[in-house]
Formats: structure tokens, C-alpha cells, sequence
């Protein structure tokens, strides 16, 4: 997992963690995301799903899992897991987030063959 660290008014505009060209890659591309809260936040600083109207509020200890992909259509980005880092009300937020890939990453990773 990599660490995050957000602070007051801080966000993460709508994105998503599928990267088509990955596929190409030795890792493939990211299957799925894992995504974890560290501490409570007060105010603000859920993790927004705006296709699927859906809001999840930080709460330390929470995980968050979603795919990128779609289990009808591997290799093809599901549209619904757009997301966004909502804006920090209050003081500052640690979470950690990683990514699951199709195929091995550590060691192409290690290798520089990504």
C-alpha cells in the first residue's frame, strides 16, 4: 500500500485507476483497488463514486475494494468506478491506497520492465 497524506482543503478530481496501455505492460493492468483509511475525519474527504451516486466517509479501519474492470469483460474499464477524494474540511487526513494488477508486478517492477 502507498501512503497518503491530505490536508485541509485538499481533493482528487474524478479519475480512474484503469490505464488501458497497461494491458500492453508486463503487469497488466490494475484489476482492482484497495483503498484504506488511517484516521476519522470530522468533515469532508469521502471517496466519491459520482456515476453510482455513492459517497464512502472516512472512518479509520474502513477498506474500500472496487474493480477497474468489468467481470463481464476483463481487459475492459468499468465506467462506474469513476472516483474522487472529496474536499478536506477539517484537519488532515492519512489513508493508504494500492492497486491489484492482472498479472505479477513486483517483479517486472524490480526489474525496470514495467
Amino acid at each position: 500500500l502507498h501512503p497518503l497524506r491530505y490536508e485541509e482543503g485538499q481533493l482528487y478530481n474524478v479519475h480512474h485507476d484503469y490505464i488501458p496501455f497497461h494491458q500492453d505492460r508486463a503487469p497488466g493492468a490494475c484489476i482492482l483497488t484497495v483503498f484504506l483509511y488511517l484516521i476519522d475525519v470530522d468533515k469532508g474527504g469521502g471517496t466519491n463514486f459520482p456515476k453510482l451516486d455513492l459517497t464512502a466517509q472516512p472512518k479509520q479501519g474502513r477498506v474500500l475494494i472496487w474493480p477497474s474492470e468489468l467481470d463481464s469483460v476483463l481487459d475492459r474499464k468499468d465506467p462506474r468506478t469513476d472516483h474522487q477524494a472529496l474536499p478536506f474540511e477539517a484537519r488532515i487526513n492519512y489513508s493508504a491506497n494500492g492497486w491489484i494488477h492482472a498479472r505479477d508486478f513486483k517483479t517486472p517492477f524490480e526489474a525496470s520492465c514495467q
